[in-house]
């Protein structure tokens, strides 16, 4: 009973005021299931990215932590890729730490500080975890390159709290350009282009040194 009266009000701040860069819902209506995307920070190397959470919320919640794993690939010293899953190496999560305190919106802003921080003095992945330290351009441009193949495929859609597909919507363009090609022309100088994640705030984290 507690955990679904704490749900209930953390899922409507969440919705109503989420942090920046951050969305978070429920998987069909169950309120131990949700998804996240977080916008990767600019002038970091996840910068245009959007990378997908899942969060299972245990039964004693908020009494012991959520249970986190990133469903995005990311290249960071502080969380571990294994097939299509990924696991976060994030302290606040293990339940000798955790403080009842906390919430999603807390885990969530912290895995994106993490994000533009990395703590390659508590690593997951120490080959990932030296090249940070020592071989920091190279670390960089990997980060980037793993951001663009894996992290653009989905875009935030700030109004709907949703995520689609690039080539979901793009299909879906081409069906509506072929069906209404004419009122088109004749409006499409009138209408302004929208971004897909036109009202999604950016964090202001900046790159670690």
């Amino acid at each position: 009973m507690q955990r679904s009266t704490r749900m209930q009000r953390e899922l409507s701040i969440l919705t109503n005021e989420p942090p920046p860069g951050i969305l978070c819902w429920m998987v069909d209506d169950q309120i131990d299931k949700l998804q996240a995307e977080i916008l990767g920070s600019k002038e970091t190397p996840y910068g245009g990215g959007s990378f997908r959470l899942e969060i299972q919320i245990p039964e004693r919640y908020p009494f012991y932590p959520p249970k986190v794993r990133f469903v995005t690939k990311i290249y960071h010293p502080n969380i571990d890729g294994n097939g299509v899953s990924v696991s976060i190496h994030f302290r606040c999560l293990q339940k000798g730490a955790w403080k009842p305190a906390w919430n999603i919106s807390t885990v969530l802003t912290s895995i994106q500080l993490l994000m533009a921080e990395p703590n390659p003095e508590d690593p997951l992945v120490a080959e990932i975890s030296e090249e940070f330290k020592y071989n920091r351009p190279q670390f960089l441009q990997k980060a980037k390159e793993w951001t663009q193949k894996y992290a653009t495929f989905h875009k935030v859609m700030a109004a709907s709290g949703k995520v689609s597909s690039t080539g979901a919507n793009k299909e879906s363009d081409d069906s509506s350009d072929s069906d209404d090609e004419s009122s088109d022309e004749e409006n499409a100088e009138n209408k302004p282009s929208v971004h897909p994640t036109q009202g999604v705030k950016e964090s202001g984290i900046s790159t670690p040194p």
